[in-house]
């Protein structure tokens, strides 16, 4: 049974292996190496902050990081979506992504937003299936390994905050 609840402290060990994972995948961030904790708190939203466990185990995470510092933009959010490599496939990324955007929307969020590499197919399905649309492709936004990734920028306005 899967079961999806608000993230703790005692959590992030097996959120930052899971970051780690999606890393080393090479197709979910431009990031080289997981955040300790301290960064990886300061990097997001403190509310909407999920985990997915199986047995006690967690197999996912989601959480929103503020798309900018303006209070204007105060209703707009990034989304971050892991799910454990022994775990796709399995719907975990999208029950998360549901609950995020539920999560969300109860906070006063309006548009959330994402990047993902073209080549992230799963992500890019999910997100659509859950309502994101594609904006466009950001070409060659940034470099990994020496070679210029693009992205895929999609982006979700809710049907229940900022009508």
């Amino acid at each position: 049974m899967i079961t999806i609840r608000p993230f703790v402290k005692s959590d992030f060990p097996s959120v930052k292996d899971i970051y780690q994972q999606g890393i080393d995948s090479g197709e979910a961030t431009f990031q080289e190496q997981a955040k300790d904790y301290d960064v990886w708190n300061e990097s997001l939203l403190p509310s909407c902050r999920l985990v997915s466990e199986s047995n006690r185990q967690i197999i996912g995470w989601a959480a929103l990081s503020s798309a900018s510092n303006r209070c204007v933009y105060s209703g707009i959010a990034e989304v971050s979506v892991y799910v454990s490599s022994n775990s796709q496939g399995l719907g975990v990324g999208n029950s998360l992504l549901k609950a995020l955007i539920k999560a969300s929307e109860e906070e006063g969020i309006w548009t959330l937003q994402a990047g993902i590499f073209p080549e992230n197919k799963a992500s890019i399905h999910i997100h659509s299936k859950n309502g994101f649309k594609v904006l466009g492709i950001r070409e060659k936004l940034g470099q990994m390994n020496g070679i210029w990734r693009d992205i895929v920028f999609m982006e979700r306005r809710s049907k229940v905050v900022g009508l």
